[in-house]
């Protein structure tokens, strides 16, 4: 099974790598390179063609440095910076606990997270008003970042249903290349039209934002999918709900404490 998550992590076209140490996917591939795939007008880089690839795995002794600035041990307020797009999040704003999912869509270890974990935390915490569940696009591969903007275009209130079944369905349209027509099929079933879904491709505003999203999270630290923050703790692996109570009591605990002794 390993081996098969392996190729199922690299199913994109340019440069990906399966981090199985980490237990997610990772790599380096961008929405600019996924419109480039189709033919669309691609988002001006950020980095000059001069300027090294940012490698996350890099020898931090070597003097050849990434870069990117990576923030260590991010602040509470600076994992919650707002970004350029509307957080996509389910559970009370003023919960005491917020975890946040760095995810791809066509990562089977972000599938496994969501079939197997996501249901029993949204039960046990999210909708007992314990935890804020955020998900940031973080896409790995052409064909990720292509659906990852469709999935931006849907109406905020299906965003969570087009999520899932992009997840629930990756063999129906995870592929090498960048292929639109099994992504509008996912997409079509929350009532997305083939006009809109043709438009969502000339958004060059939200491409661009989605890229700051990514580009973001690289700068908090994210090197791969699923990676998660608790609060401003980063786990850069997949989690189960042991590792979610074990990690998320405490804070609970602690939250509970503070709101006592200020009473």
């Amino acid at each position: 099974m390993p081996g098969l998550f392996r190729r199922r992590c690299g199913l994109a076209a340019g440069f990906l790598l399966a981090v199985p140490l980490l237990g997610g996917c990772g790599g380096e591939t961008s929405l600019s390179g996924a419109l480039q795939a189709t033919g669309a007008t691609p988002v001006a880089a950020t980095t000059s063609p001069d300027q090294p690839a940012f490698n996350p795995f890099a020898d931090p002794s070597s003097t050849t440095q990434p870069q990117r600035k990576v923030i260590q041990n991010p602040s509470l307020e600076e994992v919650l910076k707002p970004g350029p797009l509307p957080e996509m999040a389910l559970g009370r704003t003023d919960a005491p606990v917020t975890i946040i999912k760095y995810a791809s869509l066509t990562c089977p270890y972000c599938r496994k997270f969501h079939l197997e974990t996501f249901p029993q935390l949204k039960r046990e915490y999210i909708d007992t008003g314990k935890v804020r569940f955020i998900i940031r696009e973080f896409p790995i591969g052409f064909q990720s970042g292509a659906a990852t903007i469709a999935l931006r275009c849907a109406p905020p209130e299906k965003y969570f249903e087009l999520y899932a079944k992009f997840l629930e369905q990756q063999a129906k349209w995870v592929s090498q290349e960048v292929r639109h027509d099994p992504i509008f099929r996912i997409a079509s079933q929350v009532g997305m039209t083939r006009a809109q879904f043709d438009a969502c491709y000339q958004n060059q505003g939200m491409i661009e934002a989605l890229k700051q999203i990514k580009d973001r999270g690289r700068t908090l630290g994210v090197i791969g999918t699923p990676n998660f923050f608790i609060n401003n703790r980063l786990v850069k692996s997949v989690i189960g709900m042991k590792e979610i109570r074990e990690m998320v009591d405490p804070l609970l605990t602690e939250s509970a404490r503070s709101t006592s002794a200020a009473n």
